[in-house]
């Protein structure tokens, strides 16, 4: 994974149902850092909200970062139109999933993805689901079928590759700052 080469798509981060999630405070602390390192290295960000009329808008710190959200009602991201669509023009071949629930839109988007030819990476700090039970199995589902197990802070070191490139003081302020409590 590379800056070159990578996307960011960030799932459904939305605030009625981000506050269900346990260390839901982690997770949106770490997508945004995700976000704001891919706004540094120019990487292309995707977002969606899973039917927002009804589980309401992204939580405000992300909504902020973000470029425009697409709505969906499929549980797959690439089953929303936009997305797809978005998809199919960017140069990306590889992505970097995140968001919730895990076990739903993430592991669908993931899958998906997967079939459509893509490489994917899932930032396991950066998603969650409701029940543990739940977001564990999702993750060792897509580990077994091919997709790239990684944190938030190798992702951001990755798309960095080297400590003597500009933006290395602006990554290296970001894994230095303090999780939430």
């Amino acid at each position: 994974m590379s800056r070159d080469d990578t996307g960011l798509l960030v799932v459904d981060v939305q605030e009625k149902l981000i506050s269900l999630v346990p260390e839901h405070e982690r997770i949106i602390w770490n997508i945004r850092r995700l976000i704001d390192g891919a706004s540094l290295f120019k990487i292309p960000v995707l977002a969606t909200e899973q039917y927002p009329k009804k589980l309401g808008g992204t939580a405000a710190e992300l909504a902020s970062r973000l470029p425009r959200i697409a709505e969906k009602t499929a549980f797959s991201c690439v089953g929303c139109e936009e997305i797809a669509h978005q998809l199919e023009q960017s140069s990306a071949p590889k992505w970097l999933v995140v968001g919730i629930e895990t076990h739903v839109c993430v592991q669908q988007t993931v899958f998906d993805l997967m079939a459509n030819g893509f490489r994917v990476y899932l930032a396991v700090d950066a998603v969650g689901s409701r029940f543990e039970v739940d977001s564990r199995t999702a993750i060792a589902r897509m580990d077994a079928a091919g997709a790239t197990i990684t944190s938030t802070e190798a992702a951001l070191f990755e798309w960095c590759q080297a400590s003597s490139i500009p933006e290395f003081k602006q990554i290296s302020a970001m894994v230095k700052e303090s999780p939430p409590k």
